[in-house]
């Protein structure tokens, strides 16, 4: 594939969606051709999003943020007790 920029193999893998959504009858024989480029332009975006996934990773730990870093590991708990009836008014606006 010659493509080797995300927003190439990007744009291949649009036009590929939007030809297969506006076709009215399947056309077989280029099928394959669709098929196997789409493909080759998934692995480049794949390869792209992973590559960029690793740097921010790295990025973010040479700031010092660890992976028990609260604003990292912060996950809502659910109520544990529901409000009294007269604290539990849904007309409020927020």
């Amino acid at each position: 594939m010659a493509t080797r920029t995300f927003k190439e193999a990007y744009g291949v893998l649009q036009q590929h969606a939007q030809t297969l959504r506006t076709q009215q009858e399947p056309n077989i024989d280029d099928l394959l051709s669709i098929v196997t480029e789409s493909v080759d332009a998934y692995k480049v975006c794949k390869e792209r999003i992973d590559a960029v996934e690793k740097a921010l990773e790295k990025a973010l730990g040479d700031i010092g943020t660890t992976p028990n870093d609260p604003v990292r590991s912060f996950k809502p708990q659910p109520a544990s007790t529901p409000l009294p009836p007269e604290l539990d008014n849904d007309d409020i606006p927020f």
